[in-house]
């Protein structure tokens, strides 16, 4: 995940990371990135009802929660909620997605491994239906 140079900024970080990636608003800071090391670590937050789009990572994703609750999910499985303190280990090539509840935020750590096998491999957006069809 980079971030535009012509977003606004606020001590959440980022407006939108890349925007075109996210439905709704997300708030993205880059922690660190692979001209420093061979991972990128990035603090994101997901206003309600904000998510990323389906994507894949070559090397695989470590999300940590620092705060509230959403959603992550795999491609066939239910989607599954996440609260502060769960960590999620995202396996290398399996297409998810990942964003707030309806009506919590949702801020995590990403940690993109191995960047040397590329970082990540953006899909479509989740539809509504999609995202409402927690249970």
């Amino acid at each position: 995940m980079s971030t535009p140079t012509n977003t606004p900024q606020t001590s959440a970080g980022t407006k939108g990371g890349q925007a075109e990636y996210f439905t709704d608003t997300a708030w993205v800071t880059m922690l660190a990135g692979v001209n420093l090391t061979d991972c990128t670590i990035g603090d994101v937050t997901f206003e309600p009802g904000a998510r990323n789009n389906w994507h894949l990572h070559p090397a695989g994703q470590i999300l940590m929660v620092t705060n509230r609750v959403g959603y992550y999910q795999e491609k066939g499985q239910p989607i599954r909620l996440l609260r502060k303190g769960e960590v999620v280990k995202a396996q290398p090539g399996v297409e998810h997605w990942h964003g707030a509840s309806p009506k919590q935020a949702l801020t995590h750590i990403a940690l993109n491994i191995n960047t040397e096998k590329g970082i990540v491999n953006w899909e479509r957006p989740i539809t509504n239906q999609e995202y409402n069809s927690y249970k």
